[in-house]
């Protein structure tokens, strides 16, 4: 069983997805990066291939795609660097880009490199539902790799069930319709928005993305889906850390299991 599949079996609640951009802050530290997170209790990693033109994402993780380019980060790059991970790290890993470098690296040749490195999923923020159907599900579906669709505040009900009927591991269910970025609070719309598509009852697990970045955001996404994805905010103490996980996921976690009131 896919390993995003097996995380998910049991329902659990409270999940930990984390987000960061492969070579950013530094070139080599990628694998590092990814073991201090599962041995610091993460669940689901997403791992971001840097592009020149994210448009989904806030200055944060922009910045940091800029970075890790000009370190010299490239996709073949990071199969390399991810062509041992396997026997070190057991928790679903997900790689997160663009279809620009995807297509150019070629679709199907993508897919054998994730097998070959034990990645289990793909997020393409710019892939067309239609598109994912006749051209790439039926390829990713060959290599047993789970491609994650998203959904916002403004897609329909009708398309958030045939995105479920025709996806298989999680939904990524963005918190709203900007791009990404540390939130405080979210807004009681948004809440509304969180308990509209768990009402839905839907065949795959949710996991909210976008503006978590404290407890009060974090404990708001986890109550009305499995889980919740971090990226901006894990981002920024990453390079505040120069590179340290440790400190990084160790600083995270403090904002999003200790209320403000106690510090």
């Amino acid at each position: 069983m896919n390993r995003i599949n097996q995380l998910f079996a049991g329902h659990p609640r409270n999940l930990l997805s984390i987000y960061f951009c492969a070579g950013c802050p530094t070139l080599a530290g990628t694998v590092d990066v990814i073991r201090t997170l599962e041995a610091n209790g993460v669940d689901l990693i997403e791992i971001g291939i840097p592009f020149s033109d994210p448009m989904a994402d806030g200055v944060v993780i922009q910045e940091a795609a800029t970075r890790a380019l000009r370190n010299g980060m490239s996709l073949q790059l990071l199969f390399e660097q991810l062509a041992s991970i396997r026997p070190q790290v057991h928790i679903p890993l997900i790689l997160m880009g663009y279809l620009n470098p995807i297509m150019q690296f070629g679709f199907e040749a993508f897919c054998q490199a994730c097998v070959r490195c034990g990645i289990d999923g793909v997020i393409i923020p710019d892939l067309p539902f239609s598109d994912y159907m006749e051209s790439y599900k039926p390829v990713a579906d060959r290599y047993d790799l789970r491609i994650i669709m998203l959904i916002t505040p403004e897609t329909s009900e009708a398309r958030v069930r045939q995105i479920d009927a025709h996806t298989d591991g999680f939904i990524y269910m963005v918190s709203s319709a900007s791009t990404t970025g540390a939130q405080q609070t979210f807004n009681a719309q948004k809440q509304a928005y969180f308990e509209r598509i768990e009402a839905l009852d839907l065949r795959n697990p949710c996991m909210v993305g976008f503006g978590i970045s404290n407890y009060d955001t974090f404990r708001a996404a986890c109550a009305h889906a499995a889980g919740a994805i971090v990226g901006s905010r894990f981002v920024t103490l990453l390079n505040e850390a120069d590179g340290d996980a440790s400190q990084a996921i160790r600083q995270l976690k403090e904002n999003l299991y200790k209320p403000a009131e106690e510090d």
